[in-house]
């Protein structure tokens, strides 16, 4: 591979990284300042943390828009329809003058940032051979994973200088910047196909078609539900850490990046044990240590054993394990689906946010004065991911029998 061709696939694989970014940093980034926010809109933390769950309701319900208009317009069309609207609902959340009104306008930054997490996935799908997927899911990792170390220092920094405010202005920055990318490096992966149907009936066919097929929906609600618990961890963790164990803003900011690196190291050690192991395997291994994290973090929460310190260093090995999760079971998924990869990854992306969504939500409602609603459900998280993919491994397994025994019916009637 020559030096021209490296350089473009660095590009290319850079924005498509900054595009998948765009939901996490617009998560991240304001965490730090829930507590200046509900002060200035003479409101409560848990009302402001309403404002997440608006956000993961905005994705899921999004990408399932975005999927069938990027089958139909090509890619590049509707990222920049969704990145204007995102710019114009970030000035709006900066100058929000209620907690009902930055609930909404968050619920419409993600309504148009999600595009950017839909497209950058089928892109993947459209540019690269199938055996490569899973390394260039775990390279895009790095660069999301860059966004929980980057913003919520710097939104914590800025909120301490600037105030909340200015945290969305430097997301319109962010989104600008990204619109340029878009522009001046991203190739148009996939041509228009005017004969995509947007008429409900096809639409909801072909992604029952998608949703029904046992590869996908085994390894997308793998994924959605490991990645739950790393949900339920970002709506409690700016209450357990300022609020419970009294961390400053700027403190919260350097704990949020401590955490994040042990996601990327896990995501880049990922490729490397992609020459000697499979995905399946290296899935059900992360699972399966994660459980039994989960579980134990919960339980000396429950006992009360738990400081700072010890909650830090559970939830960084939790997250190690999404590492290897998350990369392997999103490649997986879409594997099967190169002819509707815009389809497949709105609804891996839609069933990812939407148990988010769940989670975040129950974790804001059970939340008290322990961190046991963000622990409990982060063990939760994990056992049910566990469970879901080994029964769904049997049925995968059970079905790849059946249609080997049903090919062998048919060679051999063809020779009688």
């Amino acid at each position: 591979m020559n030096d021209n061709v490296k350089k473009k696939k660095f590009y290319l694989i850079l924005i498509l990284g900054l595009l998948t970014a765009i939901g996490p940093f617009s998560i991240d980034m304001y965490l730090p300042a829930f507590p200046d926010i509900a002060k200035n809109l003479h409101t409560t933390v848990a009302q402001v943390t309403l404002s997440l769950s608006s956000f993961f309701i905005g994705i899921s319900f999004g990408q399932l828009l975005y999927g069938p208009l990027l089958e139909r317009f090509g890619r590049k069309k509707p990222l920049y329809i969704g990145l204007c609207v995102y710019l114009l609902a970030s000035i709006g959340c900066a100058l929000a003058a209620s907690v009902n009104a930055l609930i909404v306008l968050r619920l419409l930054q993600a309504l148009g940032g999600c595009v950017g997490m839909v497209a950058a996935r089928a892109m993947v799908r459209d540019l690269f051979e199938v055996k490569e997927n899973a390394k260039i899911f775990s390279t895009l990792m790095l660069v999301v994973a860059i966004s929980p170390i980057i913003a919520p220092t710097l939104g914590g920094y800025i909120t301490a200088v600037l105030g909340w405010r200015f945290v969305f202005a430097m997301l319109i920055v962010v989104d600008l910047i990204i619109l340029a990318g878009i522009y001046f490096l991203l190739p148009e992966s996939k041509k228009p196909d005017p004969n995509f149907s947007l008429r409900p009936a096809p639409i909801l066919k072909n992604f029952a078609g998608v949703i029904t097929h046992p590869q996908f929906y085994t390894y997308a609600l793998t994924a959605a539900i490991s990645a739950a618990g790393l949900y339920a961890y970002i709506a409690g963790s700016p209450h357990v850490f300022m609020e419970i164990f009294h961390v400053s803003e700027k403190q919260y900011g350097w704990v949020f990046a401590l955490i994040a690196m042990g996601l990327i190291g896990a995501s880049q050690l990922n490729s490397v044990l992609l020459k000697n192991y499979t995905s399946e395997q290296l899935i059900k291994v992360a699972l399966t240590c994660q459980s039994i994290i989960g579980i134990t973090m919960a339980v000396i929460t429950f006992l009360g054993w738990n400081d700072v310190f010890i909650t830090i260093f559970f939830i960084f090995i939790f997250l190690c394990t999404q590492g290897f999760v998350f990369p392997n079971a999103s490649a997986l998924s879409l594997a099967s689906f190169g002819h509707n990869a815009g389809s497949a990854s709105a609804l891996m992306g839609a069933i990812q946010m939407s148990i988010g969504a769940g989670t975040s939500a129950i974790v804001s409602v059970l939340q008290n004065q322990t961190a046991l609603p963000m622990t409990g459900v982060m063990a939760c998280c994990a056992i049910a991911a566990l469970s879901v993919f080994s029964l769904g491994r049997k049925i995968i397994v059970q079905r790849a029998s059946i249609e080997k025994v049903e090919e062998e019916d048919v060679e051999m009637i063809s020779t009688l």
